[in-house]
């Protein structure tokens, strides 16, 4: 269970179980109460990946399946139109910025190509509401960086409490301005296979 986790559940869910948190020091006393907490907050969306974890699904769309361990880290998987150029997109530019030492983005743990999936550090918790000047500065920040967003919305927008600060996900669509590398929303439509228009997204 790592510190970012429990701190962002504490900062998420502040009500007494949120404190006992700190005395779950193995991995089943801690599913058994991070399991009742989610599922309270969340719903039922579980999924056992082996006989000590439990992943917590927070979101299922036309291009991404995105889930959280016990451990808090976050477990991307890409499908549909163009996965394959987005992940590679996606894990270009999360390098990239662990290079620049960008600290509000997600640090890339793990990759797997053939299975077109990625495991992050935790950003802690989506923004329901955040003004559009912070919005605007929030993306401004992350182009110092060297990177532009592609999608610059409050929905690709968190909060870690850990960190004490907004940070930014979701880097499919972004460029890395050094080098022009990257893939635009309208560079995706392009190459969108004729006649999938079912599958765009909501």
């Amino acid at each position: 269970m790592s510190p970012e986790f429990v701190e962002d559940c504490r900062h998420a869910f502040p009500s007494p179980a949120g404190r006992s948190i700190e005395k779950a020091n193995d991995a089943p006393v801690f599913n058994q109460f991070y399991f009742s907490l989610s599922n309270h907050r969340f719903g039922s969306h579980f999924y056992p990946e082996s006989s000590n974890s439990i992943m917590r699904e927070i979101k299922d769309t036309q291009r991404a399946v995105v889930r959280i361990g016990y451990d808090g880290r976050v477990h991307k998987r890409y499908r549909g139109p163009l996965a394959k150029e987005r992940y590679e997109n996606e894990t270009r530019v999360l390098k990239y910025l662990q290079d620049k030492g960008c600290s509000f983005v997600p640090q890339l743990l793990e990759e797997r190509p053939e299975e077109l999936y990625i495991v992050t550090t935790n950003c802690g918790h989506p923004v329901s509401r955040i003004n559009p000047d912070k919005e605007r500065h929030i993306f401004q920040e992350l182009e110092k960086c060297g990177v532009r967003h592609g999608d610059p919305f409050a929905r690709n927008i968190t909060y870690s409490g850990h960190l004490g600060r907004f940070c930014v996900i979701d880097f499919e669509f972004a460029t890395i301005l050094e080098t022009g590398e990257g893939l635009t929303q309208a560079e995706a439509e392009a190459k969108r296979p004729k006649g999938n228009e079912r599958e765009r997204e909501s």
